[in-house]
């Protein structure tokens, strides 16, 4: 009996400790409180879009670069918040191959834009449309603000749900493994 008390007694503080390293883990991984983490990245389709000037584009157009898209919209004050963090993610020279896509889900008002962008100073981000939801719909969006995080393959590995702080340290040294 007592041999069988030590083997149990062994395998109990083994399960303890396998959770507390993988919630430790998993903590330690994950940079900010609203951001998932797939545990597999998703492959994405092709998707079109329009940029400032109504030229279509094509997410394949920017295979092979680290990718954060984030869907915006000009009555949104999250949005508001956060944009010059992501404007300076952007001009950020340790992200090499860092693209920012800033698309406003709203149906293309480009003065209205414009203007969000001049009274926010924001000097590196493109403005882009998604007239015709294609990304609300890959993506399947609930709410603005999201950022979704693409790697080199084309494929979604995170995604941020509401606000953040695009210059938060702990998220830069997050996401300099993806670049």
């Amino acid at each position: 009996m007592f041999k069988n008390q030590k083997i149990q007694t062994f395998i109990f503080f083994f399960f303890c400790f396998s959770i507390f390293l993988s919630i430790s883990q998993s903590n330690e991984d994950v940079p900010l409180n609203n951001i998932v983490i797939g545990e597999i990245p998703k492959p994405v389709l092709t998707l079109i879009f329009e940029d400032f000037s109504g030229k279509k584009i094509n997410l394949n157009d920017f295979y092979g670069k680290l990718l954060i898209i984030n869907f915006w919209a000009t009555w949104c004050a999250p949005c508001k918040k956060e944009m010059p963090s992501l404007d300076k993610l952007q001009q950020n020279t340790a992200f090499e191959n860092l693209k920012v896509l800033a698309v406003n889900l709203e149906q293309p008002n480009y003065s209205k834009t414009k203007n969000f962008f001049n009274e926010l100073n924001i000097k590196s981000l493109k403005i882009y449309f998604d007239s015709n939801l294609n990304f609300v719909k890959e993506f399947n969006l609930r709410g603005v603000p999201t950022t979704i995080l693409m790697n080199k393959n084309g494929e979604e590995f995170a995604r941020i749900l509401g606000e953040v702080d695009f210059q938060n340290k702990k998220f830069l040294k997050w996401l300099s493994k993806y670049d």
